[in-house]
Formats: C-alpha cells, sequence, structure tokens
C-alpha cells in the first residue's frame, strides 16, 4: 500500500521555493508538483464551498493514491484520462484556461494543498474515491455514498 510520507517526500519542497512556484494567479503553471496539481484540482473543484469543500476534494485525491486502481502521484491522479473527456476531474478536459484567476480561493487552495500534503486534519469524506456535484446525478451514482460536503457529494 502507498504510504503518505512516500507522498510527502515527492511533494515537499522548501518553503522558498515551494511560495516562488504558486505565488500568484497565473504563475508557474508549468509546475507539475503534487502540492501544484492538488491546488489546482481543489480551486477548480470547489472555490466556492471554501476550506471545508477544498479539503474534501483533495482527500478524494489523496484517498486515490492509497487505492491500486489510480495512479501514484497527485499530479498523475488528476490528469488521469487525459485531457479529453472522460477524465477524472472535468476541470482538467473541459477546454478552459487551467490558470486561477481569482486571488483569494487560489490562496486558500494553496495552503490546504500544504496542509494536506504535510500535517492532514481527518479526512471529512469517509474515505471517498469520487464525488460530483450536487446539480448532477452520473450513473455511477449507486456507489456508497459517504458524504455531502459544500456542492458536492462523495462516494467510495
Amino acid at each position: 500500500m502507498r504510504q503518505r510520507a512516500e507522498l510527502r517526500r515527492r511533494a515537499s519542497l522548501p518553503a522558498g521555493l515551494l511560495l516562488l512556484a504558486l505565488a500568484q494567479p497565473g504563475a508557474a503553471q508549468t509546475d507539475h508538483t503534487d502540492a501544484h496539481c492538488l491546488a489546482l484540482s481543489m480551486y477548480f473543484e470547489a472555490r466556492d464551498d471554501g476550506r471545508p469543500g477544498m479539503e474534501a476534494v483533495g482527500w478524494v485525491i489523496l484517498n486515490r493514491l492509497e487505492s491500486p486502481d489510480f495512479p501514484d502521484t497527485v499530479c498523475a491522479v488528476v490528469q488521469d484520462g487525459g485531457e479529453m473527456p472522460p477524465c477524472q476531474f472535468h476541470w482538467w478536459c473541459d477546454g478552459k484556461s487551467d490558470q486561477p484567476a481569482e486571488d483569494e480561493p487560489w490562496r486558500l487552495a494553496r495552503e490546504v494543498a500544504d496542509q494536506l500534503l504535510t500535517d492532514p486534519p481527518p479526512d471529512p469524506t469517509g474515505t471517498a474515491l469520487f464525488f460530483h456535484a450536487t446539480e448532477i446525478d452520473p450513473p455511477w451514482a449507486d456507489l456508497e455514498r459517504t458524504a455531502e460536503i459544500g456542492t458536492h457529494v462523495f462516494y467510495r
């Protein structure tokens, strides 16, 4: 089983480099560190849900790292399926810009990503591996429902 400690080792950057890499919306968009990929996913999937929603989306990605059914790095999990639908995370294959435009949610996403990779809070999703927005009803929604947080429903 993959260990979160290994994820932290791969994802860690000296604090100064991490801050430089993630400093501004639109900056370092070629950065493919686990922290950057995690922050982008939380920003695009849950920026309107604040910290609780971002943490929940982040935990889905971390939980997938523990599963043999998914890739073994954050960036590979996020980019699983490629840039054309079907993909795992809608923002990755929607054809829109992947550059954050809202400063405060982007700052929060970077902060939450750093916390999840270094000193994660308890998983609020009940080890969920999947989620969807509350306004849609995907065909796989017959999985075990574990939580509803913000505008998302979580499953394993």
